[in-house]
């Protein structure tokens, strides 16, 4: 059922899904105290403290949300096709980065879902994912997700080989950075002045010798008119700053061009199972 669903609503315009999804974002943000409490938190940690931003930011992220069906079962032509700019360092791509490894890293900033299948028109891709924990969405998702040039590696040790073989082939890859890891899986560095557990192996990648890195994210345009992919290469590091933090200040830059698209609600600063705050310092700061 849900599946025909979402395939009924792929077919309405996306200003349709857009302005559904500005209510359903509204909805949510009424209904859940706990969502409400990150949302507010997390914008004010950020500095974002004025009304037109948290209200802006409630309605992106039910849009985030009521876009789904159209970015995961539309045909993938049409699907990228709804990328109607390119701006940044990738406006040529890939022309100057043929067969050079690629690592792209896509915040919950925008559409972020329509990032990778733009991206598998160009050259092959291998997205990390991790399973929903909502059993029924798993193979919604992946059936959305996996198309012509798209490879879904789990967020696990054998994931993990699928990504470094991509790279040995010089293609692309993708990760959501600022994901909660698991325990042992990443490190804890300052995010907007708070420290935030961070992953370790997008860091690594990025700074492998003879890789590409960018961060990207896809802009929503006005009025449901699609989308304007930006892409910003990874900034030189800080004298002292650790790789994981050089991550996080590239994504703090990229979320400051477009703050009320971005999904404060996430709890980004949880505490993933058996991992430890650090009680003074915040590793990475320069």
């Amino acid at each position: 059922m849900s599946r025909a669903l979402m395939r009924l609503a792929a077919l309405l315009p996306l200003a349709v899904l857009h302005a559904a999804g500005a209510l359903l974002g509204w909805l949510i943000y009424l209904a859940s105290p706990t969502y409400r409490r990150h949302l507010r938190e997390n914008l004010e940690q950020a500095g974002f403290r004025d009304a037109r931003t948290r209200r802006a930011a409630i309605a992106e992220a039910g849009k985030m949300l009521a876009e789904l069906p159209a970015i995961w079962f539309r045909p993938h032509a049409e699907v990228a096709a709804l990328v109607r700019t390119v701006e940044g360092e990738l406006a040529d791509w890939p022309a100057s980065r043929s067969g050079e490894p690629q690592v792209l890293l896509s915040p919950h900033l925008g559409c972020f879902e329509v990032t990778s299948l733009y991206a598998a028109t160009r050259m092959p891709i291998t997205v990390l994912y991790r399973s929903p924990k909502l059993a029924w969405l798993d193979p919604l998702m992946r059936e959305g997700r996996e198309r012509t040039n798209v490879r879904l590696a789990q967020a696990d040790l054998s994931g993990v080989r699928e990504v470094l073989n991509a790279l040995r082939r010089g293609e692309a890859v993708g990760f959501l950075p600022d994901q909660v890891p698991g325990v042992g899986e990443g490190e804890w560095v300052e995010h907007f002045g708070k420290p935030a557990y961070t992953m370790t192996l997008a860091a690594r990648l990025a700074g492998r010798p003879g890789h590409a890195c960018y961060v990207v994210y896809a802009r929503r345009l006005p009025r449901g008119r699609g989308y304007a992919l930006v892409a910003r290469t990874l900034p030189a590091a800080l004298p002292g700053e650790s790789a994981t933090r050089r991550i996080n200040r590239a994504l703090e830059s990229l979320i400051r061009e477009c703050p009320e698209q971005y999904l404060w609600g996430y709890n980004r600063y949880k505490t993933p199972e058996g991992a430890r705050r650090p009680r003074e310092s915040v590793k990475g700061r320069p």
